[in-house]
């Protein structure tokens, strides 16, 4: 039973997805720096193509600055080379105008024949800070007129930060009816608010099992006052192997070399580094047992030298995919993961967990993709 409703109670399976690493080095051991995995074009495509092959349902392509590549450029070019699989591109609300980004949005969604999901994120710009409040109020009005380009003819909007009259909207019409789904992750009351106004899944970061019930909870009680109902996903690094003994040992090679020096500064150029959500990372490192669990599977090493989702699943096959079905019970039915180095680690879970999960596309179980389009070639959305 979910711990709250959640969208089509119906819906059998849950979406998986892996990771780009566009916005931080990818890495044999955290925290030193190899060429062959730094964020690049060539890496980073190799990665995703591997995703879509091995029959992952959505890619997150994360938004940075400092170590990384444009989002919407990269998306633009995997368009033509992804067949199957969704890509879900996240927009750092104030980048660009909105009535831009809505068209821009929708050229992308034309190119990818629908499979294009959205990640609504709220983050500082690069050199600059900005209050939390007012940064979450400019997401709000983002989001809105989005909506309002995507469903309507004319753009009317009167917001604190942006006023836009009579702009017609005939030429960002999106392939997908209303709009790409919105994922969003924000743990301030502000963040929530807007999740449960605008948003369609909501996203956390890992933490022990009975704190993301809250959170679940209380994401709810947002939603409800405008009389909706939202998904819920977790993203989360995986260290899977044939035994709980081999995943374990990997973990600790994953962090040998790491000197902790480095590690801070590699958290801290983020821009999100100041976050709620990134604190809360922090706070569980704290609680951690001698080996970096809080939890049996749940390993917070990661967070040592990378900023946002600091924890990893890890364990046998048995073990991630039971502690996998435990969170599909809980109501969570997105998953984003990822691991080091991640072209290495998409093969392993790719090949040795993936095929027994039975998958969907909630971009297709919603219906907003024409049914009679390829954007869904695995058929009625499942994969087994």
């Amino acid at each position: 039973m979910s711990i709250v409703p959640v969208r089509g109670e119906d819906i059998a399976g849950a979406e998986v997805a892996w990771f780009a690493p566009l916005c931080s080095d990818d890495f044999q051991h955290l925290g030193v720096p190899e060429g062959q995995f730094r964020s690049s074009w060539a890496n980073t495509s190799r990665i995703a193509q591997r995703a879509d092959e091995l029959g992952f349902r959505n890619i997150l392509c994360p938004s940075s600055y400092q170590v990384g590549q444009d989002t919407l450029t990269f998306v633009a070019g995997m368009a033509p080379q992804i067949k199957r699989m969704n890509m879900l591109a996240a927009i750092r609300c104030g980048e660009v105008q909105p009535a831009m980004l809505a068209r821009t949005v929708a050229t992308l969604d034309h190119m990818m024949q629908g499979r294009l999901t959205l990640n609504v994120i709220s983050s500082d710009f690069p050199g600059q800070q900005e209050d939390s409040a007012y940064r979450y109020r400019r997401s709000w009005e983002v989001v809105e007129i989005l909506k309002q380009a995507w469903t309507q003819d004319e753009i009317n909007y009167e917001g604190q930060i942006y006023n836009i009259k009579g702009l017609s909207t005939d030429p960002v019409r999106p392939y997908q009816t209303g709009g790409p789904l919105l994922y969003f992750g924000g743990y301030s009351p502000d963040a929530l608010a807007l999740c449960g106004a605008h948003c369609d899944t909501y996203l956390m970061w890992p933490e022990p099992q009975d704190m993301l019930a809250q959170r679940m909870r209380d994401v709810h009680a947002q939603a409800e006052k405008y009389g909706r109902t939202l998904d819920y996903g977790l993203r989360v690094h995986m260290i899977v192997r044939d035994t709980e003994a081999e995943a374990r040992e990997y973990a600790r090679e994953l962090v040998s070399k790491l000197d902790d020096d480095k590690g801070r500064e590699i958290r801290q150029r983020a821009l999100d580094a100041k976050s709620m959500g990134v604190s809360l990372q922090s706070a569980n490192r704290e609680i951690a047992d001698d080996e970096g669990y809080i939890e049996p599977h749940l390993w917070t090493g990661v967070g040592r030298a990378r900023s946002g989702c600091g924890a990893a699943l890890v364990g046998s096959v048995d073990q991630v995919l039971s502690t996998i079905h435990d969170y599909m019970k809980m109501g969570i039915r997105a998953f984003i993961f990822s691991g080091y180095p991640h072209l290495q680690e998409c093969e392993i879970f790719g090949t040795k967990v993936l095929p027994h999960l039975k998958t969907v596309s909630l971009a297709h179980e919603y219906g907003r993709v024409p049914a009679a389009t390829p954007a869904t070639p695995l058929g009625v959305g499942v994969r087994r």
